[in-house]
């Protein structure tokens, strides 16, 4: 006689079978900690890549990491749940630009000022444009690269400021004693603000962790810091493709070193302050 008993397929003992967890969409600003590497930070991006979906969080350091998506790969509030990437039309919170400020849906660029914001260099110019640019539309403010600081005090005089045409110059390298701030300390006018970050060049202004290396390297003096920095890391020894890749790896303000953050949001301050807050 043919039994009509029914067998489970899965033979593994109940006591060994893995248990279901939670699937929780991988929102803005959730706090998870990865299994593997026990890293434990909040939710800044979720995207797709062509080995799925990865989730990348950063640490109360602001350190960031990027992971896999897999089952189970994270711990909630202490209980393992597999994150999936949040569903598409869901808000993840207010909509904010790159540079971290509220989004204005719909807004359109303004009629730009008469004021500009000077950067020493075309990818400090693209960086900028990067994570500021948004916001930069709206107020109406034009970003200009210069090739250098050497001449900062004619360029000034031929920009003609005033009180409603006021400039802003972001400068490299900008320390005690250095060329750089011997020339902005030459440009007195009040209606002009002149300030620079610490790094050699602006690429060192992005956080290596965004970049996914571990640090910028040091580049004996002397040599091409650029090329210095390509070697050193083992890339290929172009410039213009190792700038791709790095500024590819901003996208947003906080893939970015808070001594340059600072810096541009204080020019940004100043060209667009009113005429009556002036000095």
């Amino acid at each position: 006689m043919r039994s009509s008993r029914q067998y489970d397929p899965d033979l593994t003992p109940p006591w060994k079978r893995t248990q279901p967890v939670p699937e929780v969409a991988a929102e803005l600003d959730l706090v998870v900690e990865e299994v593997t590497t026990g890293f434990c930070g909040a939710v800044v991006r979720c995207e797709k890549t062509a080995q799925g979906p990865v989730v990348t969080l950063e640490d109360r350091f602001g350190k960031c990491r990027a992971f896999p998506m897999e089952p189970r790969g994270f711990l909630l509030e202490g209980r393992v749940v597999t994150l999936v990437r949040p569903s598409a039309g869901v808000p993840a919170g207010p909509a904010r630009t790159a540079s971290g400020s509220l989004a204005v849906p719909g807004a359109r660029a303004r009629v730009a000022r008469a004021g500009r914001i000077y950067v020493e260099g075309r990818h400090d110019a693209e960086l900028v444009e990067r994570v500021w640019g948004d916001d930069l539309r709206i107020e109406g403010v034009v970003v200009e690269y210069l090739e250098g600081v050497d001449d900062l005090p004619e360029i000034v005089r031929a920009f003609g400021p005033g009180p409603d045409a006021r400039l802003g110059v972001l400068v490299d390298h900008l320390v005690p004693g250095s060329k750089e701030s011997r020339i902005a300390a030459s440009v007195t006018d009040e209606h002009v603000l002149v300030v620079g970050h610490p790094y050699i060049d602006v690429w060192e202004a992005v956080k290596p962790a965004s970049v996914g290396i571990p640090g910028w390297p040091r580049v004996p003096r002397g040599e091409d810091w650029k090329r210095g920095v390509c070697r050193a890391l083992g890339w290929p020894d172009h410039t213009g493709r190792a700038w791709a890749r790095i500024l590819g790896s901003v996208r947003s303000y906080k893939d970015l070193e808070p001594a340059l953050l600072g810096r541009v949001e204080e020019l940004i301050d100043f060209v667009t302050a009113s005429s009556d807050s002036c000095p």
